[in-house]
């Protein structure tokens, strides 16, 4: 089961209605080209699945409408970050009921945590189901940086499997592998989220791509992906050369909003970002969709 944490986890939006109601049809059709070109995964309820901005009977509806399209397809790794241990307990609860079969956990807080309080919500949530949790380590919305010695202490833990990784700021990418992978099981996977930094990445053995772009063009996310664990340097590189007006608009709007344009300019959806996140400019929309016809020779 832990290989379901390898590979490349595509992370759709999830389309919904301006008072916060997902879009089962929509969700569906956002879905359907990730299963049909054989993402290893789908990372539902993310943070580009705004889960954040859900209510819990929303979320519930998302994991649904998600499992029956699918229909086991493509193993779904649901999100359930919330404020309160006892939410995120029965979030996880609720996704297992839904048809998840994995989960993702981000440290979500207003008051800074310790590491002893992240331990034990991990060690709560984590004992709510038997389902595998990867551990999101994003200190860019939780601004809560996961410690080796934590990550290894939450590797003890049964269900706890893998861990979904920021890309570093000093140290590279091969040293922090290098760092990393003696202090964890050797079955415990460690993959990274930052498009833009990704296929180095797998290039130097993570063990997955946690991809934006694989949730909205899952064919050139997959053969970045290919590539990269084949260790096909040239191919990686023209492809990642493609992806470079995408990358540079991620790190200058933020992902979340680059997509929602992407999506209503490939007619998937008409759905907007949830407010307060407003929609880019006319003239930054026509960026994207410039980034977006570069492209069209990679599917």
């Amino acid at each position: 089961m832990t290989m379901l944490f390898h590979g490349l986890s595509a992370f759709p939006i999830t389309p919904t209605d301006p008072e916060g109601r997902v879009d089962p049809d929509a969700l569906g059709r956002l879905l359907e080209p990730l299963v049909e070109t054989g993402v290893d995964s789908i990372g539902l309820l993310g943070s580009t699945g705004g889960y954040v901005y859900l209510t819990r009977a929303e979320r519930r509806r998302a994991v649904e409408a998600a499992a029956e399209h699918v229909g086991g397809r493509v193993p779904l790794v649901v999100g359930v970050g919330a404020l309160r241990t006892d939410e995120a307990r029965a979030l996880a609860r609720e996704a297992q009921a839904a048809g998840a079969q994995a989960l993702l956990l981000a440290p979500v807080s207003y008051t800074p945590l310790t590491e002893e309080e992240v331990y034990q919500h991990y060690r709560a949530v984590a004992g709510a189901t038997d389902l595998p949790l990867c551990i999101y380590n994003n200190p860019g919305t939780t601004h809560f940086t996961f410690s080796d010695g934590l990550l290894a202490r939450l590797a003890e833990i049964e269900t706890i499997k893998a861990v979904k990784m920021p890309l570093p700021g000093t140290s590279g990418l091969e040293e922090e592998l290098a760092r990393l992978r003696p202090q964890l099981p050797a079955d415990f996977a460690i993959g990274y989220s930052g498009d833009w930094g990704c296929a180095e990445a797998l290039l130097v053995g993570a063990d997955a791509w946690h991809s934006v772009i694989g949730g909205l063009l899952p064919a050139p996310a997959l053969k970045l992906t290919r590539a990269a664990q084949a260790g096909e340097m040239a191919e990686v590189r023209r492809i990642d050369d493609a992806l470079q007006p995408l990358w540079s608009l991620f790190r200058e709007f933020g992902s979340l909003r680059v997509v929602y344009t992407a999506v209503n300019l490939l007619a998937l959806t008409d759905a907007v970002p949830p407010r307060p996140i407003l929609p880019l400019s006319p003239g930054d929309q026509e960026r994207v969709a410039a980034a977006l016809d570069v492209l069209r020779d990679l599917e």
